[in-house]
């Protein structure tokens, strides 16, 4: 397999063992798309992103695999008390991550998290939903 695939698949294994806030159960997709009825219940939705393949020294390579990690779910009111839980739970999702190597896939360094957009404005205002992306960065030398 290839191996951003591995890495997206080791971050799936390891946010469904881990204990969160709320329960998740999160899934590998290439092209998440969902009816907007599904989205009533909480989606973890884990996508390859990026890779940047560079020299690392005279015998190998270096290369940056990046990963988004999706958190999102329809709400009833825009009130804090709906959201505040889903924008905690993306902030546990990165603090499980930093700074770890993926049990599954131990070759891959953990490089950085971002959160560039906390949350999609626009989900919220036509959809109604929370949608939450962070994206893992991992080198893995070849």
């Amino acid at each position: 397999m290839a191996v951003i695939t591995d890495i997206a698949d080791a971050i799936v294994a390891e946010l469904n063992a881990a204990m969160f806030s709320q329960p998740i159960t999160a899934v590998r997709h290439y092209l998440p798309q969902f009816d907007l009825k599904e989205m009533q219940t909480l989606h973890v939705t884990v996508v390859p992103k990026a890779v940047v393949l560079a020299s690392s020294d005279r015998s190998r390579g270096q290369g940056d695999y990046s990963v988004d990690v999706a958190v999102q779910k329809k709400f009833e009111t825009e009130a804090n008390v709906e959201l505040d839980p889903l924008m905690n739970l993306a902030e546990e999702i990165a603090d499980h991550f930093r700074a770890k190597r993926l049990a599954s896939y131990p070759n891959a360094a953990w490089i950085k998290t971002e959160q560039s957009v906390l949350y999609a404005p626009e989900h919220i205002d036509e959809l109604r939903q929370f949608t939450g992306v962070l994206t893992f960065t991992y080198r893995v030398l070849r």
